[in-house]
């Protein structure tokens, strides 16, 4: 149907907007010419609305971010490829990878070993176990998770309060800090809790984030250990690496 001028009909796109017919600044008239300008994305970002936009903004400035958390700290499968990557680059630049005694214990008996695949806690509980299973995160540059977690296990064991918050800060520093070549992957929820208890050190201050840590290697690392050739090479008897005491490494 055709609207009549005299019926003051205007699109609705229209009402309550201000043209601007003013001059365009130098810079911005270059911009629009080759049709530079700022998308609606990009006004939305830095206005504050639309957060799926700034999302998808923010992605596109760093493409390497896996979740809405900037510091990419979340513990997903992609992200810990990522983490092992960057530490062989370290590693391979660098060559100062620190690599701490292992645990002192006997060589693993035969049945030790074949219990190992039967469920993750075994394999954790045994120090013969954890040595080997320590040795096989190094190939994957992902060593600092049990490091981690052997970490969180002293500090239960201290009483000292002193110790405790020397012991604490060290691990901090260590593993949780984005600063630290070593740091484990834990998501946002869990680095917030630990940095509210760091104003207070205890034994449990880390205990989220060691749950976090055990279950990522229990998911991620474990099922490519019982296919490994170090775990092969054990069970069938050829002996291997793995299996030496902290004296011999």
């Amino acid at each position: 149907m055709c609207l009549r001028k005299s019926s003051g009909y205007r699109p609705p796109d229209l009402i309550n907007a201000k043209i601007y017919t003013g001059p365009i600044p130098a810079e911005r008239g270059g911009e629009l010419a080759m049709g530079g300008g700022r998308s609606e994305t990009s006004a939305l970002s830095e206005t504050g609305g639309g957060r799926g936009h700034m999302t998808t903004t923010q992605n596109s400035q760093r493409p390497n971010a896996c979740c809405f958390c900037w510091c990419c700290c979340c513990s997903c499968s992609w992200n810990e490829e990522e983490r092992r990557r960057r530490r062989k680059r370290i590693s391979q630049d660098t060559k100062m990878e620190t690599r701490p005694n292992c645990e002192s214990c006997p060589r693993p008996s035969a049945e030790e070993i074949r219990l190992w695949s039967q469920s993750f806690d075994k394999l954790m509980r045994n120090p013969a176990g954890r040595n080997v299973f320590r040795e096989f995160l190094r190939t994957e540059y992902s060593e600092e998770n049990m490091l981690f977690w052997l970490a969180c296990e002293d500090l239960k064991q201290e009483i000292n309060k002193s110790a405790i918050e020397e012991k604490a800060l060290s691990i901090y520093e260590d593993y949780i800090s984005i600063l630290s070549p070593k740091e484990v992957s834990l998501d946002a929820r869990v680095r917030e809790v630990i940095n509210k208890k760091m104003q207070n050190p205890t034994t449990q201050s880390f205990e989220d984030a060691q749950l976090q840590i055990y279950t990522l290697m229990h998911r991620d690392s474990y099922p490519r250990f019982l296919s490994s050739s170090i775990y092969k090479s054990l069970l069938h008897g050829g002996g291997g690496g793995g299996s030496r005491t902290s004296s011999e490494s």
